[in-house]
C-alpha cells in the first residue's frame, strides 16, 4: 500500500504539476514565455537523457532481471523505430508544427473555426492517451526500484511543462478561455494516476515484463529528446545561445545523477 501511494503522488508530480507550472508560465507576456521557453526545453532534453541512460537502461540491465543485453539493445532499438513510426502517423503525438491545420493561415470562415476546435480536442484526447502512457512508466519504474521511480517522474515533469506551454497556446487558440484550457489540460492531467495504478494491480504479477517496460520508457525519453526537442536548439547557432543550451542540457542531466545518487 505504501509503495501504491507513492505511485500515486509521483504520478501527479509527473503530470498535474506541470500543467499547473505551464499554467503559471501563462500569466507571464508572450515576449517573457518566448524567453523561458527554449531555455526549459534544454534543461528537459538533459532530465530525459539523464533519466534515460543513469537510470532507466542501467536498471534494465540489473543482474536482478537476468535479462540478455542484446534484447535490452533490441528492445530498445525497436522502441525508437516505433516511436518514429507513431509519430509519423500521428496517432499519439499532437501537432507540435506550424504546418497543422490549427495553424493553417489559408483557412479561413467556419471551416477554419471548425479545424480549429477539432485542433483542440485532439489535443485533449491526444495528451490524455499521452498520460496514461507516463502514468503506467512511473508505476513500472517504482515496480522496479524507488530511487529509479522518482527520477523517472521528474524527467516526465520535466519534459511535460514546455509541452503543456504547446498545449495551452493551441486550445486558447481554438476558441477555449483560459479557465476551460486550464480545466481540460488538468482534467487529461489525471491519466497519469488512472495509467500509474492500472499498471501497479497488472504488473505487480508480471515482474519479467518490467525490464522491457523500461527500456520503451527509455527509448520514449531519447527520440523525444533527440527527434523532438533537440532539432529546434539548432534553430539558435550564436555562441553564447549555444553555450546556454549545453549549460541548461548538463544542468538538466546534473538533476537527474545528484537525485538517483543521493535516494542511493
Amino acid at each position: 500500500m505504501e509503495l501504491l501511494l507513492w505511485i500515486i503522488g509521483f504520478s501527479l508530480i509527473g503530470g498535474l504539476l506541470s500543467v499547473i507550472l505551464a499554467s503559471s508560465f501563462l500569466l507571464l507576456s508572450e515576449n517573457m514565455r518566448n524567453v523561458f521557453v527554449p531555455h526549459l526545453v534544454s534543461f528537459a532534453i538533459g532530465a530525459l537523457l539523464g533519466a534515460s541512460f543513469l537510470g532507466l537502461i542501467p536498471h534494465a540491465l540489473g543482474s536482478e532481471f537476468g535479462i540478455d543485453p542484446h534484447d535490452i539493445g533490441l528492445t530498445l532499438l525497436l522502441g525508437l523505430l516505433s516511436f518514429f513510426v507513431l509519430e509519423k502517423l500521428v496517432l499519439w503525438r499532437h501537432c507540435h508544427h506550424d504546418h497543422c491545420d490549427a495553424h493553417d493561415p489559408e483557412l479561413s470562415g467556419h471551416s477554419h473555426g471548425r479545424k480549429k476546435q477539432a485542433a483542440g480536442t485532439l489535443i485533449i484526447i491526444g495528451d490524455t492517451i499521452h498520460n496514461f502512457v507516463d502514468g503506467i512508466l512511473i508505476a513500472a519504474a517504482f515496480l522496479t526500484d524507488t530511487h529509479l521511480g522518482i527520477v523517472t517522474a521528474l524527467a516526465i515533469a520535466a519534459h511535460e511543462i514546455p509541452q503543456e506551454l504547446g498545449d495551452f497556446a493551441i486550445l486558447l487558440h481554438s476558441g477555449y478561455s483560459r479557465a476551460k484550457a486550464l480545466y481540460y489540460n488538468v482534467l487529461s492531467s489525471l491519466g497519469t494516476v488512472v495509467g500509474a495504478v492500472l499498471a501497479y494491480f497488472l504488473l505487480s504479477d508480471m515482474q519479467y515484463l518490467l525490464p522491457y517496460i523500461l527500456v520503451v520508457a527509455a527509448s520514449s525519453f531519447i527520440y523525444i529528446a533527440v527527434a523532438d526537442l533537440i532539432p529546434g536548439l539548432h534553430h539558435k547557432v550564436k555562441p553564447l545561445e549555444t553555450l546556454q543550451q549545453i549549460s541548461l542540457i548538463a544542468a538538466g542531466t546534473f538533476l537527474i545523477y545528484i537525485t538517483h545518487s543521493a535516494l542511493h
